[in-house]
């Protein structure tokens, strides 16, 4: 029987095509689950609503309200992930926690993008962050065999999860995959490489082109890789790294040219962390025309918080490689409409 592009998610029609993925999903939530609370983990709840939805330039948040009991509205935000509720729970004491967030994030949609998704987010206290590079090799792993497969599969590349991934600095990965020096003239190189740049592109907006360009189409195929050691520029919300103050502790696992994760060494300075959010909301207003609140609450636990190491997945995107998905959409019990 020939099916619409139009058919909605919920007919009858779609569900022997979607069931499937839909029960592996159910397997890897349960295995991850496991494993996490086998590793010493509790897993938390966060409130969806914040004051501050987060500080990163080109994140965009769905905006609301909430009304007093006298009827006066006070400004809220759908979190775009559970990081800064997380983090008040280390400062409170807890210290090691996970959590299953639905998040939101506005201006996404697309095989890899829903404005509603699920975050896999989990912190250690006292660990440093190249222990997240071996639990994100766990979660795929176990994602790998809940789902019953091998390899790791999305348009045409596959990555074998058993397999230790590959350890890359962004430094290493420029150079290989861009031929450029990352702490060179970029803009000089990025023109030289054919890389598109405007007038009033930051260095920040040369690195990103030649990060989405360049290198990431080029990452996790055959085995996944760990992109790390950002510039200190690029990672907000990471501690620098000791031995090299112009990078930070920040990594990011690839599968199949696909972003699954972003894990830090987190900064608990309340200072410097003011400083790198007013930075991002400077080029919020600059590119967008707005900008959001500060969270004082977190900035005042950051006080408090021990040094951690603090991990996020989409877990929508983990499950959609596990079972071969084409898109996001097949994966989620519901999708937005």
């Amino acid at each position: 029987m020939s099916r619409s592009p139009e058919t909605p998610w919920w007919s009858p029609l779609r569900r022997p095509d979607r069931r499937p993925f839909l029960e592996a999903r159910g397997r890897i939530t349960r295995a991850a689950r496991r494993w996490l609370e086998d590793e010493g983990l509790t897993e938390v709840e966060t409130a969806a609503l914040q004051v501050s939805p987060g500080n990163e330039a080109h994140l965009h948040a769905f905006a609301t309200q909430a009304l007093t009991t006298a009827g006066e509205p006070s400004p809220m935000y759908l979190h775009t992930s559970p990081e800064f509720a997380c983090k008040k729970l280390l400062a409170s004491g807890e210290t090691a926690i996970f959590t299953l967030a639905k998040v939101w994030r506005n201006r996404e949609r697309g095989p890899l993008h829903h404005p509603e998704f699920t975050m896999l987010e989990w912190y250690r206290a006292g660990a440093p962050y190249e222990v997240l590079m071996d639990d994100c090799a766990a979660l795929l792993r176990l994602a790998a065999e809940a789902a019953g497969t091998r390899s790791l599969s999305w348009r045409g590349s596959t990555a074998d999860p058993f397999a230790d991934p590959e350890r890359l600095t962004v430094a290493e990965a420029f150079e290989r995959h861009a031929g450029v020096d990352l702490f060179g003239d970029l803009y000089g190189q990025a023109r030289a490489i054919g890389i598109r740049l405007a007038e009033d592109d930051t260095w920040a907006d040369v690195f990103s082109r030649i990060i989405v360009e360049k290198v990431e189409p080029n990452l996790g195929h055959g085995r996944c890789t760990i992109l790390c050691e950002y510039p200190a520029s690029e990672a907000a919300l990471a501690r620098p790294k000791p031995s090299d103050p112009r990078v930070a502790e920040r990594f990011e696992l690839y599968a199949c040219g696909v972003e699954l994760a972003n894990c830090f060494g987190e900064l608990t300075d309340p200072a410097e962390q003011r400083r790198r959010f007013e930075i991002e909301m400077a080029e919020k207003q600059r590119v967008y025309g707005e900008r959001y609140p500060i969270d004082e609450d977190f900035l005042a636990a950051l006080a408090l918080m021990s040094p951690a190491s603090g991990g996020a997945l989409g877990f929508d995107r983990l499950v959609m490689l596990a079972t071969g998905a084409a898109r996001i959409d097949q994966v989620l019990w519901t999708p937005v409409a």
